[in-house]
């Protein structure tokens, strides 16, 4: 009976142990969403160039997409910038710009000042969208089939080693 004792905290520092090792290894960067492989929120919002009208993500059904949420207030987004110029110059994918929580004369002002690499750009001024999608802050960055579900979902700024080694070629799978 001593033995049992002593085993049962024993056993649950080692089952504690082994899952803050686990935790360890994970990047922190792919906080796994419960969106992927699930269908991407439907959602209509006015676009930043024209306010008047709205961009639809049913628009885009029938293509293989990212969705890059953005602020002109983000620092990590001008990180990341130069790699979105340059997927838009290569045409590799859509790229559809989601304006979260800004206001739309500064976005306006920071896209003109470092270019401004998306087709279209929805603005979600007050986060309700941003929401539906599980945002957690900006940058983040959607990979969403032409199914209209999400494949991939990338927190913080991206780096040419997730645009080559992950995106790009699931963009080219999925575009088969």
């Amino acid at each position: 009976m001593r033995s049992l004792k002593y085993l049962i905290p024993i056993a649950v520092f080692t089952v504690i142990a082994v899952f803050l090792l686990i935790g360890l290894n994970r990047n922190p960067r792919e906080i796994p969403s419960p969106l992927i492989g699930k269908p991407a929120p439907v959602f209509e919002l006015p676009q930043l160039d024209r306010p008047g009208e709205t961009f639809s993500s049913t628009r885009m059904k029938g293509q293989v997409w990212l969705l890059n949420v953005f602020a002109s207030w983000c620092v990590p987004c001008l990180v990341e910038h130069p790699l979105l110029l340059q997927l838009a110059r290569d045409k590799a994918v859509p790229l559809i710009g989601f304006n979260y929580k800004d206001d739309p004369g500064d976005s306006l002002a920071w896209l003109g000042k470092h270019g401004n690499p998306y087709q279209q750009v929805a603005v979600d001024r007050k986060g309700a969208v941003g929401l539906d999608f599980g945002v957690y802050g900006v940058p983040e960055t959607f990979l969403i089939d032409r199914d209209g579900v999400i494949r991939f979902k990338h927190i913080g700024p991206l780096t040419a080693e997730v645009v080559s080694g992950k995106l790009l070629p699931m963009v080219r799978e999925l575009s088969k």
